[in-house]
């Protein structure tokens, strides 16, 4: 940006003292703006739409940046806050905090959003001219084809009587292995523009992938973000009177631990009354005893992947698969629903896994796809099964693992073999080690951006709350 008004101030004194004088494009240089009022008012929004796409991707870097460097700040603020005497004032003033922590995160979602989308675009467009690349390369490949062939249906006596003298013939030799030559040159710049293709699809799939991600992030963020308010409405009807009264109330642990025991976990599919906390937890422990994993962290993977509308469990499928040759479906209430299930990488497995379980698959839900667009164009799809909202192919990975350890055929939709699923993939994903990293592996696959590591400190921030629980479930003997 300042090489650009550099550019432009000697080049207008240079044409003065000169003496020259002739049309002149001048460098366009993009405005100077104060982070703090572009970025935290949300300006940068409106002012990307009157930018180049370039000078918007500079735009959205600085605010990146800028909100990166504030929330660190905040955070900082909030640990120091913690550690100061318990107070409500203090109490509110981390609230206070905790909510500016999570807008800024909030907007570095949409910033995210906004930077991937061109970096989509840009693929797509590659995308596009490669394709053309290849269909140019095929005429190619079929006129030099169409030569060979006239040339290969004149018979030796022909070519022998057509040929003037010797040298003639030796001639129609040559440009025949011109021809050989320049047909698997041909051949093969086609095949290196097929599998640039595919590498250009790929990255496609892995670009829409994050951007799909990163709009589920941005919705726990909101979520976050309303819980924490409400938290903060709550501390502001308190006198300090009250709020000291709470904290040196000591809430008899049996009671306690009965109420946390008889929380419902409402499991779509299951039982449509729910399972309570103290049973959820078993079946956790159970597969902690099985695979190692923290029975704490099963439940909040649990919770992350499946929470819905206030329920546990509650997002476990609203589609069905009713054309299995596009993936297309319906919702629950028989509305038209499209790219409900890939076709052909998940839609077969699903209906074996289905008739094994006595199942219709057109009538069993998996989770909608959702809308994901690029210059018009859908990306993505939806048909994750039961509360650990495994995709089919995911779940094949699974599956003889978990009738091995069970012996029965396993079944995505109840619960126990779910936890079990989860704890199996999660442990291969290396949650001794760093139950961070096996959320976002879980969430995210092999590689992830900052903006989407919001899911993996969601994930282990509600499984140190369902840890407490658990505790105090033990200290009761239950």
């Amino acid at each position: 940006m300042e090489i650009r008004n550099l550019l432009n101030k000697y080049l207008v004194s240079f044409l003065i003292t000169t003496g020259i004088v002739f049309p002149v494009v001048f460098v366009g240089a993009m405005p100077t703006y104060d982070s703090a009022t572009i970025c935290d008012s949300g300006q940068w929004q409106a002012e990307c739409d009157s930018l180049s796409e370039e000078d918007c991707k500079t735009l959205c870097n600085q605010c990146l940046d800028y909100f990166n460097e504030q929330s660190a700040s905040v955070q900082k603020e909030i640990s120091q806050t913690s550690q100061e005497k318990k107070t409500l004032q203090n109490q509110i003033s981390s609230l206070n905090k905790q909510i500016k922590d999570l807008n800024y995160q909030i907007s570095q979602s949409k910033l995210s959003i906004k930077s991937l989308g061109f970096q989509v675009d840009d693929t797509v467009k590659s995308i596009d001219k490669t394709f053309n690349d290849i269909e140019l390369q095929k005429i190619k490949i079929a006129e030099v084809l169409r030569s060979v062939q006239e040339e290969d249906r004149k018979s030796f006596v022909e070519i022998m009587l057509t040929s003037e003298n010797l040298a003639d013939f030796f001639d129609n030799l040559l440009y025949m292995e011109t021809l050989n030559a320049k047909n698997n040159e041909v051949l093969a710049n086609y095949m290196d523009l097929q599998n640039n293709l595919q590498d250009k699809k790929t990255n496609l799939e892995q670009e829409t992938g994050v951007l799909k991600n990163l709009v589920i992030v941005q919705g726990l963020q909101k979520e976050k973000s309303d819980q924490t308010k409400q938290d903060r409405q709550y501390y502001l009807g308190l006198t300090e009177a009250q709020y000291q009264a709470q904290l040196k109330e000591k809430a008899d642990i049996e009671k306690k631990a009965s109420e946390i025991s008889k929380r419902l976990f409402e499991l779509v599919g299951e039982k449509s009354e729910g399972i309570e906390f103290g049973e959820a937890v078993k079946l956790a422990q159970y597969a902690e005893s099985v695979t190692g994993v923290r029975a704490a962290f099963i439940l909040a993977i649990i919770h992350q992947e499946s929470y819905n509308n206030g329920k546990f469990g509650g997002n476990v499928g609203q589609c069905y698969v009713t054309d299995t040759t596009t993936g297309n479906g319906t919702d629950l209430n028989g509305n038209k629903k499209i790219r409900v299930m890939h076709p052909t990488r998940d839609i077969p497995l699903f209906i074996s896994f289905t008739k094994s379980l006595g199942l219709d698959y057109t009538k069993t839900p998996v989770s909608c796809w959702m809308p994901m667009y690029s210059k018009g164009v859908p990306y993505g799809w939806g048909g994750a099964m039961g509360p650990a909202q495994f995709i089919p192919s995911t779940w094949q990975a699974y599956d003889d693992k978990i009738q091995a350890i069970t012996g029965k055929t396993a079944n995505p939709w109840t619960i126990k073999d779910a936890f079990l699923g989860s704890a199996l993939l999660l442990k291969d994903n290396g949650a001794a080690t760093s139950e961070f990293n096996a959320a976002m592996r879980y969430f995210a696959g092999g590689s992830w951006t900052k903006a989407e590591e919001f899911y993996g400190r969601n994930v282990v921030s509600v499984a140190n709350g369902y840890q407490k629980d658990i505790d105090l479930l033990k200290q009761a003997g239950q």
